[in-house]
């Protein structure tokens, strides 16, 4: 079979086809599977549920007895040695426990239907496993060549947007009620921030717990834009305020343990529900937690900040404002407005290293510190390079968690790369 010339050489799947080559004088003793987990619902393969059923394989890893390569459709290949038939099996049925309520599992079964695992003898099946591969680089030769086509069709056509009808009352009331009675766990998202030194990894300070407006959206409202009335939108943060905190307080949540950071409002912050959090959470565990409050809200009513600032730093919590682009940068002081941290949006002319006003932004950097300045949305290494220019350490964003799976993937000594996250 030939191979397109453009085919990436570290893509995950051509680590797989080149692991399985090699493997051709070593076929006795050994045995693969594939674990579908394309097969599942969309809810069902977020990160976080790849990073569970990869985490399953650690200790094989760890024994050098398997290699185990997640794909970029989101399946899972396990090439081990037999002697460990034993410890897959048994991954095998935490893998299904996993997932059993997912509709793959639960009708396996029925005629015609592609299996969740397949198996493989290597020294019986090398050909087909060899076949198997070979398609996996093809398909994701296939998908990277259609998403460079899309992204070329996206620019070209930026003003082609999807038109929604607005949001009203009505509709965000029942929405709100709809909210209030799902199980919005499942929807929660996870992103780091992390230090970026030089070329050393990423080292995750904490991680920003949020809900996807666009996924909330798709799900429940696709053909309402939830932003285009700024009040009604105001409305519906608050109602998420409320179920973010709900989550947080729910301590058999194993995937909202640590230092975390929440967007807020401040009349959140000033709200029963607040305090109502509060008096859950442990006084050491304040300080691993950051408030973030949007820079509209704040200064929308600067008296009622100050007053939620006060309220959660005596409490032990710590402040970081969002929402700084680098043309209201020169109008935030974070000294005298009192916060903790600076979170500021990636843009394209942070390149010149100039704010708009023509100051350097190193300087700005310099004043309100280095450790203290957020860069998010980077969703690109140009954007890491020009933040460490100016003394930006603190990184966030898609090539952040591209950076951190590559490194997870390291660290257990396999060639395997983790799963993209899906946005």
């Amino acid at each position: 079979m030939t191979l397109s010339a453009g085919a990436p050489i570290t893509s995950t799947e051509n680590l797989l086809l080149e692991y399985i080559y090699k493997l051709e004088r070593h076929r006795h003793g050994r045995s693969a599977c594939r674990i579908r987990l394309s097969l599942l619902q969309p809810m069902n393969r977020r990160e976080h549920h790849v990073r569970a059923a990869l985490s399953t394989f650690d200790g094989l890893i760890r024994r050098l007895k398997g290699q185990v390569f997640a794909l970029s459709n989101f399946d899972i290949v396990v090439i081990f040695k037999d002697v460990a038939i034993d410890e897959v099996q048994a991954a095998m049925i935490k893998l299904r426990f996993l997932f059993d309520d997912d509709p793959a599992l639960m009708n396996e079964e029925d005629e015609g239907r592609a299996s969740f695992v397949e198996w493989y003898v290597v020294d019986k099946d090398y050909q087909t496993l060899l076949r198997m591969a070979q398609g996996l680089v093809n398909d994701d030769i296939q998908r990277r060549t259609q998403d460079k086509a899309r992204a070329a069709e996206e620019a070209a056509a930026p003003q082609r947007q999807k038109r929604r009808d607005p949001l009203t009352p009505a509709l965000l009331a029942k929405l709100q009620n709809a909210l209030m009675g799902a199980d919005l766990a499942n929807m929660m998202r996870r992103q780091a921030i992390c230090a970026v030194v030089g070329q050393a990894p990423p080292q995750p300070l904490f991680y920003e717990l949020f809900f996807s407006i666009g996924e909330l959206q798709e799900t429940l409202l696709p053909n309402i834009g939830l932003d285009s009335s700024p009040w009604l939108f105001q409305e519906l943060t608050e109602t998420l305020d409320y179920r973010v905190l709900s989550l947080l307080n729910r301590h058999d949540d194993r995937t909202l343990s640590g230092d975390v950071s929440i967007n807020l409002n401040v009349q959140t912050l000033l709200s029963q529900d607040f305090l109502t959090f509060d008096d859950g959470v442990k006084s050491s565990q304040r300080g691993t937690i950051v408030i973030e409050l949007q820079k509209v809200d704040i200064f929308a009513d600067l008296n009622a900040f100050l007053f939620a600032r006060d309220f959660a730093r005596e409490r032990g919590y710590r402040i970081c404002i969002d929402g700084v682009t680098v043309d209201s940068l020169p109008f935030i002081d974070r000294g005298r407005l009192g916060i903790d941290l600076l979170k500021l949006a990636w843009d394209a002319s942070l390149v010149e290293g100039k704010l708009p006003d023509g100051s350097p932004l190193a300087d700005y950097v310099r004043k309100c510190g280095p450790s203290r300045t957020i860069l998010c949305r980077c969703d690109a290494a140009n954007a890491i390079q020009v933040g460490q220019s100016v003394g930006i350490t603190l990184f966030q964003g898609r090539h952040i968690e591209q950076l951190l799976a590559a490194e997870t993937a390291r660290l257990r000594g396999g060639p395997a790369t983790a799963a993209r996250r899906r946005s």
